[in-house]
């Protein structure tokens, strides 16, 4: 067994090798392959690396995603422990699926690198920072979370790629998100391009039938001015497939979705690999995943995973630490895991030079079982979401920091109260199916719910007690008092909410895109509405249900 060094011992054995190690090299994408500096193909040998938080049952979370988390990437002392199990792997990737911007990632970062091994980091977290798959929206909080976290990793060199979602879209029904998922993609793109970064922007799929999963991918690769423009294209496409059970053969699991995505335009990689009928895992597949069969669409996967699930009874883990975490005891799925990506070879071809350029087609047409429009949100608009805040009637002001978890009761409630009174809460609203989206719908949850207090404030004649909404809202001195001046400087402060722009960090606990005071969140984390359906007026309906991204199983 390999006992974990102390914390400081990780981090001066970082330090060092940090002084003599040459870089890893940069890999970039030409056309749909991935290739490293010197132009040999890079297939993504990886392995998911992250301890699951705590997961509560619950029937509005049936993925069993963690309502919290570990970060994998900010303990110097497990990656030191854990380093010479993932060389013995032989993988040369790790994909982290939840991070913390706040903490020190250098110790963890610069083993890695050090050792050939890139990460794929999701820049989701669990519950209140990712794109909600029951209520998408794209706000300057949840930007500001992202580039946060993008801003923590710049300075290494071995992040291969970005994921700004995973399993988002589940259903047919529910591919209107795919819009949102876009225009997440396209901001994260333009912030990486504007700091010259060349990592990629990824997104991890659940896999599902072809009639919906087919336009799902086409759609996040494609370019809906027509102008082959990738700004709203992804870079890597993730499946998350666990269709090869056992010791199957190509023909039998792989052969299908191989023809699948036969001219897809960028590249493509197995986000999860690893199917369970019966322990141990035979991991068979990597031998299909990693050859010429597959190479023509595929570059490589990430098994899942390295630590147990517990959501799944640890079935899925390939090692088992010890309580006091200093040592790991490896599994029999390590082991064949450990065969099959050492015996695997996949070829050398394309060369870089013929790959191609990148091309991105037309997007696809919208049909009853794809329902995302190619209109996607505006990017978040730091400024003019502050500005309306500031000239709002009503500011929320709520009585206490959990405020996430009944945010959308207050909202629900007010937005009814304005139904009541004939109005509608469509400013608050987005829709990824017609592609209208309202003129706060990219602010901060807490500025939505001062402009349906301010709202409901006016409808009743300035009535400072419907400002209140039980203690948690202000009347706000500075604002206009009447309602002409109220709703004109409520437009002169969202004419610019609309479009698309190059957003800017974060900084001095502002969000960048996103509302003042540290993204409307006290501690600077990303929130979404809590869970509930909150009513809009008029009949229209937004369900905000649990947050997709985290550990989802297929």
């Amino acid at each position: 067994m390999f006992r974990a060094l102390s914390l400081t011992a990780g981090l001066v054995v970082a330090s060092v090798l940090l002084s003599g190690a040459d870089a890893i090299s940069k890999v970039t994408r030409s056309g749909r392959y991935l290739y490293t500096a010197d132009g040999n193909r890079f297939y993504i040998k990886g392995v998911a690396y992250q301890e699951q938080g705590a997961v509560v049952a619950d029937p509005n979370n049936p993925f069993l995603e963690p309502s919290t988390f570990i970060d994998p990437l900010a303990n110097g002392t497990a990656c030191q422990r854990d380093l010479p199990y993932l060389q013995q792997l032989g993988v040369n990737a790790i994909r982290a699926y939840s991070v913390n911007s706040s903490l020190n990632h250098d110790a963890c970062m610069q083993l890695f690198s050090n050792a050939g091994i890139y990460t794929i980091i999701d820049l989701s977290l669990p519950v209140n920072g990712s794109l909600d798959r029951d209520a998408p929206s794209w706000t300057t909080n949840l930007l500001d979370l992202y580039l946060e976290t993008i801003d923590a990793f710049a300075k290494y060199d071995n992040v291969l790629a970005y994921n700004v979602g995973n399993e988002v879209v589940i259903a047919p029904n529910g591919t209107y998100a795919a819009a949102y998922v876009k225009a997440a993609a396209r901001d994260v793109k333009a912030y990486l391009n504007s700091k010259s970064s060349s990592a990629l922007v990824g997104y991890a799929s659940i896999d599902g039938d072809a009639t919906w999963l087919d336009p799902l991918a086409n759609y996040l690769s494609c370019d809906p001015s027509g102008t082959n423009s990738g700004a709203s294209a992804i870079d890597l496409y993730g499946l998350n497939n666990y269709q090869w059970c056992g010791d199957s053969t190509f023909q039998a699991s792989y052969a299908d979705v191989e023809g699948q995505f036969a001219g897809y335009n960028v590249a493509a990689y197995f986000s999860e690999f690893g199917c369970i009928t019966s322990p141990p895992r035979l991991f068979t597949e990597v031998g299909a995943l990693l050859s010429s069969q597959m190479s023509p669409v595929w570059s490589g996967g990430v098994a899942f995973s390295y630590f147990p699930a517990a959501s799944a009874q640890g079935q899925f883990g390939m090692v088992t630490i010890s309580p006091d975490g200093s040592t790991v005891t490896v599994s029999s799925d390590f082991t064949n895991l450990k065969t099959q990506y050492g015996q695997a070879s996949p070829p050398n071809t394309p060369a870089q030079s013929s790959a191609g350029s990148a091309t991105y087609p037309a997007c696809p047409q919208q049909n009853s079982t794809f329902i995302a429009s190619t209109t996607l949100p505006p990017t978040p608009n730091l400024a003019a979401c502050t500005c309306l805040e500031n000239n709002l009637s009503c500011q929320f002001t709520p009585t206490n920091s959990n405020y996430s978890s009944y945010l959308g009761t207050l909202l629900n409630y007010g937005c009814s109260l304005i139904g009541q009174a004939g109005g509608s809460c469509n400013a608050i609203a987005g829709n990824g199916t017609t592609g209208q989206y309202g003129a706060v719908s990219a602010c901060d949850p807490t500025v939505m719910l001062s402009y349906v207090m301010s709202d409901y404030y006016l409808e009743t004649g300035n009535n400072p007690q419907s400002c209140s909404f039980g203690g948690n809202g202000t009347v706000n001195s500075k604002a206009p008092s009447n309602a002409n001046a109220a709703n004109a400087a409520a437009s002169s402060c969202l004419a610019s909410a609309t479009g698309t722009f190059v957003p800017t960090a974060p900084s001095s606990g502002t969000g960048s895109g996103g509302s003042s005071g540290g993204s409307g969140s006290s501690s600077g984390a990303s929130m979404v509405l809590a869970e509930g359906k909150v009513l809009l007026g008029m009949g229209a309906l937004f369900v905000v249900g649990v947050a997709s991204g985290m550990w989802t199983l297929a």
